[in-house]
């Protein structure tokens, strides 16, 4: 049985959550906190400099595994192109509020273009990484079931992750701010960032199993991708679905 035959009681559901918490994340991208130091003495550690979206983002990934370990690789794939085009929506609807004049005796035009005003560059290292990050993921996540044959979750949770923030947290990063800072600082956001987000997936790992568990019985599906097509532009699904 493929997945283009079957009805989902909670794919929709978890597909909107998905792209709500992605666009919740590139609201609050563009504040750099700063967090730590963690321990004391001779072992603290910190502070560093982060994105806000560390907080939240990392969260899709999370939403990634779930797509492709329980409705497989096309379900994944459909929820990003649905991501994907929701963030470019919002970049845009922002840039055309902006430059609309604004009514007289509204006085928070600056507070407006400060919040919503995406630098083109910044949007475009965004949607770059938000895109080859998750097929990263993804992808990583359907061939490492396949190898351990649905067995160790965790390898593929956590391994899934490893690879698809690494893609993720070096292309933002070097898209963003490649000739703005200097080497050294690029690479400690980006070994921070990077660390963080591992750090949360596995911190995450046990609620991760429950989801899963719970959804592959409540949907009786678990997805094995043998013959799904791992391309991102297409669209024709043919992974299996055990019951």
């Amino acid at each position: 049985m493929t997945a283009t035959n079957r009805s989902f009681k909670y794919l929709d559901a978890l597909t909107t959550a998905f792209v709500v918490i992605l666009l919740v994340s590139n609201l609050i991208a563009q504040k750099v906190c700063l967090i730590g130091p963690f321990g004391t003495g001779r072992w603290s550690l910190g502070p560093f400099a982060v994105s806000g979206a560390v907080l939240l983002f990392p969260v899709t990934y999370i939403f990634g595994d779930v797509f492709t370990e329980v409705y497989g690789f096309a379900a994944s794939r459909r929820a990003i192109w649905l991501g994907f085009f929701g963030t470019s929506l919002l970049y845009v609807i922002a840039s055309i509020v902006i430059a609309l004049p604004s009514a007289p005796g509204w006085r928070n035009q600056q507070a407006f273009a400060t919040v919503f005003g995406f630098i083109p560059r910044i949007l475009t290292a965004s949607l770059i990484a938000f895109w080859a990050g998750e097929f990263a993921n993804s992808y990583t996540m359907a061939r490492l079931k396949l190898l351990t044959n649905g067995r160790k979750l965790w390898t593929r949770t956590i391994g899934s992750t490893v690879v698809g923030q690494a893609v993720d947290t070096v292309l933002v990063i070097t898209l963003t701010f490649g000739g703005i800072y200097p080497v050294r600082t690029l690479v400690n956001i980006i070994l921070t960032g990077y660390a963080l987000k591992v750090g949360y997936e596995v911190l995450a790992t046990p609620l991760t199993y429950l989801v899963i568990h719970w959804l592959k019985q409540a949907e009786n599906a678990d997805a094995f991708d043998r013959h799904e097509s791992f391309n991102p532009f297409s669209f024709a699904s043919k992974n299996s679905l055990d019951a």
